[in-house]
């Protein structure tokens, strides 16, 4: 799948599911779980212990089929790291110029973080594929919905604060998809290996933004 194949991909799931610190031995089972869900883009952060590792590992697993990528990625150095464990795309909570060029460099799909409309703009002339709002919930979806009104060209995918009760109001206000984290992995469904939670989750959230875009 080339790179425009595995971005449209991204944004027909409208979901990238956020993992980040889990225990390493439910790894497998809690992203096994999501994808059962429907989730078809999960993001490891590189703050993750073995992150590297659990990247490479999923990218065999899933064979092409689920996008995975690397979250809270800072530096083009760090990004050249995830690159090169499989990482299909680099998600940063930051604007930074030199992690978007090696990652389009190598192919793969870049998604900044930003807030103001010069942010999203000047990520956008950079090489940015998607630019990540965030904190998403802090903005809220009046924001998203007024910045779509001028810079409606340019993807946007809030990530941060996003739950059931609004991620179909993201879509609707203009988002091409959501970041989904804590409110999708939910902590005491893990530790108590209520695995199929997650999927249920998933799928709830998958409807939800189902139902926006009809």
């Amino acid at each position: 799948m080339n790179k425009t194949e595995q971005l449209q991909q991204l944004k027909d799931s409208g979901i990238v599911a956020v993992i980040r610190r889990p225990p390493y031995n439910k790894v497998i089972r809690i992203t096994d779980a999501l994808v059962a869900g429907g989730v078809e883009a999960l993001e490891v952060t590189v703050d993750t212990d073995r992150a590297y590792e659990i990247i490479a590992c999923l990218k065999e697993r899933y064979e092409g089929k689920v996008l995975v990528g690397a979250g809270t990625v800072l530096d083009e150095q760090t990004a050249k790291t995830a690159i090169e464990a499989g990482a299909d795309f680099i998600f940063s909570p930051i604007l930074d110029e030199a992690t978007i060029r090696l990652t389009n460099q190598y192919g793969r799909i870049s998604i900044p973080g930003v807030m103001t409309p010069t942010e999203i703009v000047k990520g956008y002339q950079y090489g940015a594929d998607m630019l990540k709002i965030f904190p998403g919930s802090s903005l809220g979806i009046n924001y998203i919905k007024e910045l779509s009104a001028p810079l409606g060209h340019i993807p946007m995918m809030p990530t941060g604060g996003v739950t059931l009760d609004n991620a179909g109001q993201f879509i609707r206000a203009g988002a091409v998809a959501v970041g989904i984290g804590s409110s999708l992995t939910n902590k005491s469904a893990i530790e108590e290996e209520r695995y199929d939670e997650l999927t249920d989750l998933a799928r709830q959230f998958r409807l939800e933004i189902q139902k926006a875009r009809e």
